[in-house]
């Protein structure tokens, strides 16, 4: 019998003169391989996310992207973008000698997914997507300046500490700040831009949010991502989506999802025509919410 938290391969790959990948396997070995890409960028693998799986079938391999998780450095951005990701997915994929794997990721981790498979279409096997986010910058305006509409309480905690002046950028306020050198202010200014998105994730407003040392990570690598328009061009998704087209994929789109609405994720099944679309009425961002969590184990069935 499979154990339940049974991980049978871990470990660190050096990927360049900075960087080590931390990657664990979990579930059946001779299972068909499932990469799973986690959001952010920044905010690293848990415990929590085997639960989408089933150990005994799944062959599941999941992956602290650049900085992330147990990745090292640990919150770094230098040599870290999108294609720097990229990359590192295949040759993961290449020291695992997988030849293809069925492809799985929410928010960011949606984006990651979809530009691998534009990227590198001869190694999808198919897609689960949940909670699109296309990289673009109205999406990143939406994050920045828009969830207000729907989480006031909020987003007042997130910019309270901006200078009045500065509030017309404030993604550049939180850029500096999350790369000062001075720790505790950067701690401090992570804690903000952690607990903004984690309480705009749900369908109940939570005032919630991780550690300060937690949350460096997400809200670090997410501000360098966010100031580089996510280090792709504007609506490059929409513009490649015909590179995966005849690839099987059910995106998964919780219709009060805030921080990813559901207008992306139908403008994306539209022109990507082979997807099936599931959008869930109780749903918001968060993937754990009852109604989300059951689609997703439900499309992973039907895909696998």
């Amino acid at each position: 019998m499979i154990s339940k938290n049974f991980v049978y391969d871990f470990g660190h790959i050096r990927v360049d003169d900075v960087h080590e990948i931390y990657y664990e396997q979990y579930g059946n070995p001779d299972g068909k391989p499932i990469l799973f890409l986690h959001g952010g960028p920044g905010a690293g693998c848990s415990t929590f996310q085997r639960k989408f799986f089933d150990e005994k079938i799944h062959r599941v391999i999941f992956i602290d992207q650049r900085g992330s998780g147990k990745s090292k450095p640990y919150s770094e951005t230098t040599k870290n973008t999108t294609k720097d990701l990229l990359n590192d997915i295949e040759k993961i994929r290449i020291f695992l000698k997988i030849e293809k794997w069925l492809i799985f990721g929410g928010s960011w981790g949606s984006t990651l997914a979809i530009l691998y498979g534009i990227n590198f279409p001869q190694h999808c096997l198919g897609f689960v997507l949940r909670g699109i986010f296309l990289g673009t910058l109205d999406e990143i305006n939406w994050f920045l300046y828009g969830m207000e509409k729907f989480f006031p309480e909020s987003y007042y905690k997130f910019i309270n500490d901006v200078p009045t002046s500065e509030r017309n950028n404030i993604l550049g306020w939180y850029h500096k700040m999350l790369h000062s050198k001075n720790k505790e202010k950067a701690y401090k200014v992570a804690a903000k831009w952690s607990q903004y998105e984690i309480s705009c994730s749900t369908l109940k407003y939570e005032d919630r949010s991780n550690s300060s040392y937690d949350s460096l990570a997400i809200a670090k690598i997410e501000s360098h991502y966010f100031i580089n328009n996510c280090f792709i061009k504007d609506n490059f998704i929409i513009e490649n989506i015909k590179n995966i087209e005849n690839i099987p994929s059910i995106i998964i789109q919780g219709r009060h999802d805030v921080i990813c609405p559901p207008f992306n994720a139908l403008k994306l099944s539209i022109v990507w025509e082979s997807s099936k679309i599931y959008i869930v009425e109780d749903g918001s961002h968060s993937a754990f919410e009852k109604e989300m969590f059951s689609k997703i184990r439900k499309s992973l069935e039907e895909i696998y």
